[in-house]
């Protein structure tokens, strides 16, 4: 097969450390199971976001709930 032919090294992502992007390295494109865990972390506490637009419907429900804290103060 053409991967086992050409080694493809990159950096990760998380540490700058050389990587490889071969299919024997279950972490790609990681280094190791540490920077994985560490970079899945860091999405599950929302340290990381991907930018959006709300749609009206979005608006609607972020002012029903503004609305309904003002109520209960």
């Amino acid at each position: 097969m053409l991967d086992d032919l050409v080694i493809k090294k990159i950096l990760c992502p998380l540490c700058q450390k050389k990587s490889s992007l071969k299919a024997s390295n279950p972490y790609r494109p990681f280094c190791s199971e540490r920077c994985k865990l560490i970079d899945l972390g860091s999405w599950g506490s929302e340290q990381y976001k991907i930018p959006t637009t709300n749609s009206e419907a979005e608006r609607e429900w972020e002012e029903n709930e503004t609305n309904k804290d003002k109520d209960n103060d």
